[in-house]
């Protein structure tokens, strides 16, 4: 069934819970490349349960099965694709722990022959406190379901990066066999493991998760910013606008306007850009 608007609009979720541990987070950050130099002294916490600090993108891993379902929104998840990814932290997230997931819809927006615009946010709350650790926001392109009835324009206007020579760039080579270790911490989609899955969808070979790409952004901006610490980090959102494929090097270009961080992501070595329009805002500077 295709988008039925504004009935989308009063879809929500609630009720879900999930429980993550030390060794869950661990995973996740091996997923990013996070400590490849494990005398990295930097980047051991990450993987260390000894004074474990936690990525803080760990959160979108956290949301999954928790907000409003594809079948919710009504789109075909085969002609889908996850346009924008955002992330606002409200307090840090803990090396374990459970939660509560509360999902709705934002807004849908129409995109007639090119298809539709769907926004879906997801609260994040301690499942013993209820207090409120993060909201992760997810932009789909649903590419079959133009013409749903819903507003062409109101979107907000994507974030824009300075008009100048990057502040700082970060290289990270990301390893051949990365997608495998990401997908375990919770998206199976064959299409980052499975040769002929990959070549069905378009690709020569399975491709990088794109919320791999995003940690590895946030990882950039804790690097080159908030002097390793996690905390620090208030929010993050950016464009999915390529692939990456495991074993590309991704150049991460960043831009520093007080507490505003810009940043894109490209793979020089294919001239493409990864992630667009990217935004992080820090606290305490």
């Amino acid at each position: 069934m295709p988008i039925q608007y504004p009935a989308v609009l009063k879809e929500t979720s609630s009720g879900g819970r999930k429980a993550w541990g030390a060794n869950d987070a661990i995973l996740y950050a091996l997923g990013l490349g996070m400590a490849s130099d494990p005398l990295d002294r930097n980047e051991l916490p990450f993987v260390h349960e000894v004074d474990q600090k936690v990525m803080p993108t760990l959160a979108a891993v956290l949301s999954r099965g928790l907000g409003v379902t594809v079948a919710q929104l009504g789109f075909d998840y085969r002609y889908s694709v996850h346009g924008e990814q955002a992330i606002l932290w409200h307090r840090p997230i803990p090396p374990q722990g459970e939660i509560t997931g509360e999902g709705r819809v934002v807004a849908v927006y129409d995109k007639g022959d090119k298809g539709a615009v769907c926004v879906t946010e997801t609260s994040l709350r301690d499942g013993a406190t209820g207090d409120l650790l993060a909201t992760v926001r997810v932009t789909s392109f649903a590419r079959a379901d133009g013409h749903c009835g819903a507003p062409s324009e109101g979107a907000p206007d994507p974030h824009k990066v300075p008009d100048r020579a990057p502040d700082l760039s970060l290289r990270y080579a990301t390893r051949p066999d990365l997608a495998l270790i990401y997908r375990l911490s919770g998206d199976m989609n064959p299409l980052h493991i499975d040769p002929d899955a990959a070549r069905r969808a378009g690709f020569d070979r399975p491709i990088l998760h794109g919320l791999c790409t995003y940690g590895i952004a946030c990882r950039a901006v804790i690097e080159g910013f908030a002097g390793w610490d996690p905390e620090r980090l208030a929010s993050l959102a950016a464009r999915f606008s390529a692939p990456v494929f495991p074993g590309d090097a991704l150049v991460i270009d960043l831009w520093r306007d007080g507490d505003v961080i810009s940043f894109e992501a490209q793979v020089p070595d294919r001239g493409v850009t990864v992630l667009k329009n990217g935004r992080a805002e820090l606290r305490g500077t």
